[in-house]
């Protein structure tokens, strides 16, 4: 008895010694996974201030430049597409689409000066301006969160855990391809 007491102890200690650093790991993967949850809320945070400043910007823009419809309608359909992604690619490729239709926007303006000399629209702007930033900074954290957990998904023996518990690897926020392209500003109105 007292010969089998010996190595069942060893055994007993060994598999204790392998839960703790099991669970130990688990719950670093817990916390991590937390932690780009917490960084992406922050990037949908910022994206609804946008989606909120917009309807604002787009009334005012309409009060001076009723005529420029097919810009204001390019704007409200991307902001639906963006209100209606749920993944980190789909909102990245709704957001470049909606950057555009902005920038669209912005050409827009420069054919009306009293429009820009509006004290409303310059207000609306500045809070855009100031809200492209956060959501710039936003993105780059939480890139920087996936970043960092998706190293501990891949190395050992992070990826040993992480397929234990189904921890898988999370999407960055990407810009569309197309987003490299820069916009053709036209201002002649022909399009050539």
């Amino acid at each position: 008895m007292k010969k089998l007491l010996g190595p069942l102890v060893i055994i007993i200690v060994i598999i204790a010694i392998i839960a703790v650093v099991l669970f130990s790991s688990k719950n670093s993967f817990v916390d991590a996974e937390e932690d780009v949850n917490k960084a992406y809320a922050q990037v949908e945070n910022q994206l609804q201030r946008r989606l909120d400043l917009i309807p604002n910007l787009v009334n005012t823009v309409k009060g001076f430049a009723s005529h420029e419809k097919e810009v204001l309608s390019n704007i409200a359909d991307a902001r639906s597409k963006l209100a209606g992604a749920t993944t980190p690619e789909d909102q990245a490729a709704a957001n470049d689409q909606l950057s555009g239709a902005l920038s669209r926007l912005l050409v827009v303006v420069e054919n009306y000066p009293e429009l820009k000399a509006d004290a409303n629209f310059r207000q609306l702007m500045d809070e855009l301006a100031g809200t492209e930033n956060r959501l710039s900074v936003a993105r780059q954290d939480y890139n920087a969160v996936v970043s960092d957990y998706n190293k501990k998904v891949k190395r050992m023996p992070g990826s040993i855990v992480a397929s234990i518990f189904g921890f898988d690897e999370k999407e960055y926020f990407k810009a569309d391809a197309a987003a490299q392209d820069a916009p053709v500003v036209d201002f002649e109105g022909d399009g050539e």
